[in-house]
Parts: structure tokens; sequence; C-alpha cells
């Protein structure tokens, strides 16, 4: 459990910004599954994916999701895991791959989603902040899956149902290089 807890580059939870939304969230919450709800509802209502809102700017932390109000799903699942991780609450991330429109034939992307272990429970759970618009609407359970997508075999979608301690290097350095959010291509699979 140590590796999904601990501070990383990505899930950069020491981060002053950080620790002021984790206090503030852990102030109105009445217990740790209430604490995990509210940071998930925190980042899936209050930071916008990036595509959603057509902005450009690169968030490539957890801080800087915080501090740009934006992020694409791989920096809002890095967001939940360090307002998780700072509390105490082990989180990881997962991946789906997806089409890029309705079918296949604009490639594919790859989706992050977050894992989370619920003490109470003994168990993993998976959610998905990534944002709700039309069409999309991932919920928190702790019971059932309420994720963004659901995968559509004949397209070639794989849900890997994995559980990473930290964002994929691939992604990360994806995010290093890039200046504009909205031009960023994924070219591989897990």
């Amino acid at each position: 459990m140590e590796e999904f807890l601990r501070v990383t580059p990505s899930s950069d939870y020491m981060n002053p910004l950080i620790q002021q939304k984790v206090l503030q969230l852990k102030n109105q919450s009445g217990d740790e599954i209430d604490y995990i709800k509210r940071s998930y509802l925190f980042v899936r209502d209050e930071i916008p994916h990036s595509w959603d809102i057509q902005a450009k700017i690169v968030s490539r932390t957890a801080s800087d999701a915080l501090k740009n109000k934006t992020g694409v799903c791989w920096v809002k699942s890095c967001i939940l895991a360090a307002l998780l991780r700072a509390n105490g609450i082990p989180s990881g991330i997962s991946y789906q791959l997806l089409t890029r429109a309705d079918d296949e034939s604009d490639g594919y992307m790859i989706h992050a989603l977050n894992t989370v272990f619920i003490k109470d429970l003994d168990k993993w759970i998976r959610l998905d902040a990534r944002g709700n618009k039309e069409n999309i609407n991932a919920r928190f359970s702790l019971d059932e899956e309420h994720l963004a997508y659901s995968i559509r075999k004949e397209f070639g979608e794989i849900d890997y149902q994995d559980n990473h301690a930290d964002l994929d290097q691939r992604l990360e350095d994806i995010l290093a290089r890039s200046d504009n959010i909205l031009e960023v291509r994924t070219d591989f699979e897990f």
C-alpha cells in the first residue's frame, strides 16, 4: 500500500495549494468515505477537462491542475490521487484505450481514472473524475462502477483494469514537451 500513498512528481500533494484544498475538504467531511466522495466531486465538477472547455494550457501535475483550474484526464487522476494520498487514503491510476471518434477512424487515446482503496470495505474501487458532459455521466459509487466511458470492443477499445502508483512515464513525457494540450496525441497501448 505504501506505493499508493507516496508523493510523486505528478501527484505532488505536499504543494501548498494541494494542502490547502485537502484541509478545506477535510473540514467539510464527516468521515473518510465522505472525504473521498467530496474529493472526487471536486475534481470531477470543479476542474474542467481541458478538451471540454478548449483550454490550450498544459497542466502537468496535480498542483498545476489546481492552479490552472483545468487538466486532461491524466492530470485529473493525479489531482484526485494527491487529495486522497495527502489524507492517508491509498489511490492509484487505471487506464483505458478509447477511440478518439465514434469509431476507430481517428485513432485512439489513453484515458486515465483512479483506483481508491476503501479501508472500511477492504477493497479497491475505481472512480472516474474526467468530468461529465452530454453522453458522459460518471458517478461516485462504492458498489458498482459508473465510469465516463463504456468499452466498445468492436472498435478495439480496452479497459486494462490495472492499478499503477503513478502516471505512466510516457504520458508525463508527452505533457512535459507539449505547449498546447489540444494538440496532444497518444500512439501507444499499455
